[in-house]
């Protein structure tokens, strides 16, 4: 039988909205009446289960950092190492206390990888009481190298997916299993919106669906209806709404405004790293050959999602006067050559958000102190660019609609596809991916 922890798990996982609504419905059908329960079957009866198919070609999962348990295996095999349990080295922390531990065997400092300069010769070898060979004593130099790179890969690809997250869904991935399962109308409110925010962008030369759709709605309304009960914290951390913040004390609303805002310092430095390592066209910020497009849009996306909650916050906790002061821009997507054609040839033309982009300063260079930009400035370059400052949420909360629910199209690099098994040979055959 089904319960809360297996809906839990959605939260770090990519399952279709439909797969989590049918999840939703065998929690809650005792408690839905009949108008609900008919609104949450659009989605359900379209779950895999009820699917003719079964099954879907996209990945359900996030993906995952590589760690450095091959590199160690071998290292705890050359030092001769008895370990008391397998701890797997899927952490940065259990990685780093390995070095630190075994490193001192060979008098080697973390850190410390020239092989010319920082290695011990064999003098030095023998004042440290090394009784091992030359060749013995390089082989294990360059392992524990080769575990600290291994170490800097690993700390680089999590904050990539850690990112990919934030700009899918927000903080929802962080939410404690407490909080979660403290009241059942929060739980499946927070799944389904999960599932719903993590959907793929399709290849379109329009705009995407909008995650909150009429399913969403009608869990909201019943986290509305049982307010005492809903844990609103919770759902905070994915849904930065008025109607939920309003729930809020100062002081929690106080803390998610520190966290946000330490989210946007660790995007903003990393977003100043992959701007020098691309050699991005800000003007058009159509992708050219060597831009890691994928990262940058990632990031990006995390970036404008932490930027929404603290202007939410900010509103929130009657701040927004700081605002005068100090106000960071969003960043702009990287858009496909072929996407922006496509789009002037129906008529449209370069994202008007684009030009208030190249206005305003780049996040990072605010955020660092080493210029300076205000809401004034934004709604200038906003103007300037003839689009309102406001309802785009360059400077106040982003406002929303209600969607309708539509069916998880199968994508291939975003690209629909009439079923999953078509879907999986052109994407074996790398169609649409650019690489044929």
């Amino acid at each position: 039988m089904l319960n809360v922890k297996q809906l839990y798990s959605t939260l770090d996982a990519r399952l279709r909205p439909e797969d989590v609504a049918e999840m939703i419905v065998e929690l809650m059908k005792n408690d839905l009446e009949i108008h609900e329960l008919a609104t949450l079957n659009k989605a359900a009866n379209r779950s895999l289960k009820n699917s003719i198919y079964g099954y879907t070609s996209m990945l359900q999962t996030f993906g995952t950092a590589t760690g450095a348990e091959k590199q160690i295996k071998k290292a705890v095999e050359i030092f001769k190492i008895n370990e008391k349990e397998n701890s797997g080295y899927q952490t940065t922390d259990k990685i780093e206390a390995f070095l630190n531990e075994v490193s001192p065997l060979i008098h080697k400092e973390v850190g410390q990888n020239n092989f010319k300069s920082d290695r011990l010769d064999k003098e030095l070898r023998k004042l440290a009481g090394l009784d091992i060979s030359k060749r013995s004593y390089n082989k294990k130099w360059r392992l524990l190298k080769r575990i600290e790179i291994r170490l800097h890969k690993f700390i680089h690809e999590s904050k990539k997916i850690e990112l990919q997250k934030i700009a899918k869904h927000g903080l929802s991935h962080t939410i404690s299993f407490e909080n979660f399962s403290s009241d059942l109308n929060t739980a499946c409110f927070i799944a389904y919106f999960n599932a719903r925010s993590n959907l793929r962008s399709v290849f379109t030369n329009q705009s995407q669906d909008k995650p909150f759709d009429e399913i969403c709605e009608m869990l909201f309304n019943r986290c509305k209806r049982y307010a005492e009960e809903t844990n609103w914290l919770a759902i905070s951390y994915i849904y930065t709404d008025k109607d939920v913040l309003q729930h809020l004390a100062d002081e929690q609303k106080g803390k998610l405004l520190g966290k946000w805002t330490v989210i946007l310092e660790d995007i903003s430095t990393f977003l100043e790293e992959l701007w020098n390592q691309n050699d991005i066209n800000r003007k058009t910020m159509a992708v050219k050959k060597g831009n890691d497009s994928t990262t940058w849009n990632n990031t990006a996306g995390a970036w404008n999602k932490a930027r929404d909650n603290w202007i939410n916050l900010m509103y929130a906790l009657g701040l927004d006067s700081i605002l005068e002061d100090l106000c960071f821009g969003k960043v702009m997507r990287l858009m496909a050559a072929d996407v922006i054609a496509w789009h002037l040839s129906s008529g449209g033309k370069i994202d008007p958000n684009t030009e208030v982009w190249n206005i305003v300063p780049l996040p990072w260079e605010v955020f660092q102190e080493r210029v300076f930009c205000n809401k004034e400035m934004i709604v200038n370059a906003c103007k300037k660019a003839g689009i309102d400052p406001e309802k785009s949420g360059w400077i106040t909360p982003r406002t929303h609609g209600v969607s309708q629910f539509r069916p998880t199209p199968e994508l291939v690099h975003g690209v629909t596809v009439s079923n999953p098994f078509l879907a999986k040979i052109l994407r074996q055959n790398k169609y649409f991916s650019g690489k044929l």
